[in-house]
């Protein structure tokens, strides 16, 4: 295989069909590469799910590409093993009254450049994720920091417009990594445990362990191997056949065989979500009558039972996981499954008839799949003629960003536990591939702004349950379930954690404690 050594991480990384129809011959490569790879046993090989479209550090491309983020870039913080917040280039951090944080810098934590990180490269890099031209996922999310102070190298002040009680969850997504200030557009400089040594487009992405990383004694690893395996048929078979040490999204088909072998441990949560979402800014869908007569369309125990193996859970509002202190049903504020309430919607928004549309999902996974095609024939039990769109993943994500769909299906999950990271998805902000082409709202981006200011937990809970209510009567997504998701490793595989709820896609910080034997 050709190895294309590369300090461009931010470059666009074109995606090849090595996988997506793997074959004897490029089995047998990757296998005999990992043989080679793994002499020492102080290597891991990672499974991933798709080949990342970038390594861009603050664009949101994926989970499969946040996974390999984290080993290149850190930002001032971070979670732990049990999902709790934790310091990553920050060793401290606190509330400054009602409107300001302070971080102290780790007097260890260093660049890949083998520069100390200071005060001026945090600001560097904010300043960068909020400026108006920048493309990064919390771009406007940031917009709450009113000035950047830097009273010595070791410390950052982050004065605020508001008071705001997200701003360290913020900070803690591999989406807002900080860089080096010496960095070019066509070169980040991150502080990461590992540096990236290689990769082969579409097949893998090899990184080592950086010697200088601030936290002692990690990683255990010297390297790691992130082996696509579009296939999850095959990303199981490999793990089974000895030939990687983890894989992500286990096959919810297989999760219970996975369970029952004593070679294998199992790690699941109920966290990330499956929903509908529209383009509204034309079309059928930029009316909240169509949109709502789609939550009542579908049948959700079908998608779970087609889709994830009987594996998940209904989701029938607010998409808010399990062990939040949000968490609660709402039935007044639910869809269920009613087709008739579904055509008397359509009919009061003028299609009594019915309509025909397109369906956006992707061929690249099976649950997107398999959901899209539920979604599909429920649709048309109700009038809603829809045509299946099923292009790769990189392709989906592309298309969903412009809004070049009328109707699609997505999953996904916030980047942590609290209902804020639901903003992504149903606040107003920059084009994503989360957030329905063209929603707008003046109430809910209110009442997101209300409850990212409050400090008081009780009010917090009052504020939500109106954001419930909105939320059901103008439909920016329809959510349809929660998925049961799984990473499996081998059980000699130490350390590693499947954080709860939200938190599913941040798991791989826990491969800083990673151990073999």
């Amino acid at each position: 295989m050709s190895h294309a050594n590369s300090n461009h991480p931010h470059m666009p990384i074109s995606r090849r069909a090595v996988l997506g129809g793997l074959g004897a011959a490029a089995l047998g490569s990757i296998v005999t590469s990992r043989h080679a790879f793994a002499a020492e046993r102080t290597s891991l090989v990672y499974g991933l799910s798709a080949y990342p479209p970038n390594l861009r550090p603050w664009e949101n491309v994926g989970a499969a590409a946040g996974a390999v983020k984290l080993m290149l870039y850190r930002g001032l913080l971070g979670y732990d093993g049990n999902g709790n917040l934790a310091g990553e280039l920050a060793e401290s951090w606190k509330l400054d009254g009602e409107r300001a944080y302070v971080f102290a810098l780790r007097a260890n934590a260093k660049f890949h450049n083998g520069d100390p990180v200071t005060a001026a490269d945090i600001k560097h890099s904010l300043d960068q994720m909020m400026a108006p031209t920048s493309t990064a996922f919390l771009r406007q999310d940031l917009q709450v920091i009113e000035t950047i102070e830097t009273p010595d190298a070791r410390t950052v002040r982050l004065v605020l417009k508001e008071p705001s009680t997200i701003l360290p969850y913020l900070l803690a997504s591999f989406n807002a990594p900080m860089v080096s200030a010496k960095s070019k557009p066509d070169a980040p400089i991150g502080a990461g445990p590992f540096t990236l040594k290689g990769m082969e487009k579409g097949s893998y992405i090899e990184v080592e362990r950086f010697d200088g990383f601030y936290k002692p004694g990690k990683p255990a690893l010297k390297a790691i191997r992130f082996s696509v395996f579009a296939d999850e048929d095959l990303r199981l078979a490999a793990l089974e056949a000895g030939d990687l040490d983890i894989i992500e999204y286990v096959p919810w088909q297989s999760i219970d065989r996975v369970g029952r072998n004593p070679k294998l441990a199992l790690e699941t949560t109920n966290g990330p979500f499956m929903f509908v979402m529209f383009n509204t800014s034309k079309g059928p869908f930029a009316d909240a009558r169509v949109r709502r007569a789609v939550g009542y369309a579908i049948n959700r125990k079908d998608i779970i039972n087609a889709a994830f193996a009987g594996k998940g859970e209904e989701l029938f509002g607010l998409p808010v996981p399990v062990g939040s202190p949000f968490a609660g049903e709402d039935p007044a504020n639910s869809w269920s499954y009613d087709p008739a309430k579904a055509k008397q919607l359509l009919a009061e928004a003028g299609l009594a008839g019915g309509f025909s549309t397109s369906l956006l999902s992707t061929a690249q996974y099976g649950m997107h799949k398999n959901t899209a095609e539920v979604v599909q024939q429920q649709l048309e039990a109700v009038g809603i003629m829809a045509e299946l769109k099923l292009p790769d993943f990189a392709t989906r994500i592309q298309l969903g960003t412009k809004g070049q769909y009328e109707i699609a299906v997505h999953g996904s999950s916030g980047d942590y536990n609290d209902p804020d990271a639901l903003s992504p998805f149903i606040g107003s902000g920059s084009p994503n591939h989360l957030r329905s082409f063209g929603f707008k709202s003046e109430r809910i981006d209110a009442i997101l702004a209300r409850g990212r200011r409050e400090l008081d937990q009780a009010k917090r809970v009052a504020i939500y349950a109106e954001l419930r209510k909105a939320f059901f009567e103008e439909a920016p997504l329809v959510g349809l379930n929660w998925r049961t998701q799984a990473y499996a490793r081998k059980a000699e595989i130490k350390g590693f954690r499947n954080l709860p709820g939200f938190l599913n896609v941040s798991s791989p910080y826990t491969l800083d404690d990673v151990v073999i034997g």
